[in-house]
């Protein structure tokens, strides 16, 4: 079900197999002028999906009997669509961290408050946009800096990360700001707040394992094994450094 609201900014997909929750945060969003539709289930979510117009999915991860891990894949599958995940007050830390991995944004543990949900949205709603805008802006200067590493090599106009071999390497809008601030200070020490803010993961207020999640998938991509990472290395207590020298082109 949908609502009508034509000057809304944003539209929001409310995923929750329980209709009582997704009606009350869909009621919530629409009295806060968001534009809502909600989903029972995955196959609903890929529906809606199909008609296009979505900037955000809240998703429960308990979805009846499906997981809500398959859904999160699904919508990851070709989508940089950001994701709020809601858990249940005993789902195990594993889980949201599983949840973060596969690309979630962020989550929140119920029983929440709509006003905390509606905050997380605006922040990463707000992130998406800014990431937007700047890619749009590099598109239109023309900029068609590339940064070489190992053998690799990230062209900041196409977003295109080209292995040793001549692969074509995907990243996510996550996964590639974190690599530009690592390639914009190459054998420096950088610390979990720096990387927050450089790359603009998480706000500040997400806790700073996000940031260890993010480097993961990254060391999945570019590492030679991701076990024993030499391209990104943990200095215990302080941060990561990015080992390679780095040349600008």
């Amino acid at each position: 079900m949908s609502s009508d609201f034509k000057n809304s900014k944003w539209h929001v997909l409310v995923v929750d197999d329980d209709p009582a929750m997704r009606d009350m945060i869909a009621d919530y969003l629409m009295a806060q002028n968001i534009r809502a539709s909600t989903a029972a289930d995955r196959q609903q979510m890929v529906h809606v999906l199909a008609a296009g117009g979505i900037d955000l999915a809240v998703l429960d991860l308990k979805l009846g009997h499906e997981s809500g891990f398959d859904a999160v894949r699904t919508l990851r599958t070709g989508s940089d669509l950001p994701i709020i995940m809601l858990t249940g007050q005993y789902r195990d830390e594993v889980d949201r961290i599983v949840g973060l991995e596969l690309g979630a944004d962020d989550y929140l543990t119920k029983p929440f408050s709509p006003r905390e949900l509606l905050a997380r949205i605006r922040a990463v709603l707000r992130r998406s946009e800014q990431r937007s805008q700047l890619s749009e802006q590099k598109r239109q200067d023309g900029k068609r800096i590339r940064h070489r590493f190992a053998g690799w090599e990230l062209s900041l106009w196409s977003r295109r990360l080209t292995s040793p071999s001549g692969e074509a390497v995907p990243l996510t809008k996550d996964e590639f700001a974190l690599l530009v601030a690592f390639l914009q200070a190459p054998q420096r020490v950088l610390s979990r707040e720096h990387l927050l803010r450089a790359s603009r993961v998480h706000d500040n207020d997400v806790f700073d394992r996000s940031i260890d999640v993010q480097i993961l998938r990254l060391r999945r991509k570019i590492e030679p094994n991701s076990a024993a990472p030499v391209l990104i290395k943990t200095e215990r207590g302080v941060g990561y450094v990015f080992t390679p020298a780095v040349e600008v082109a």
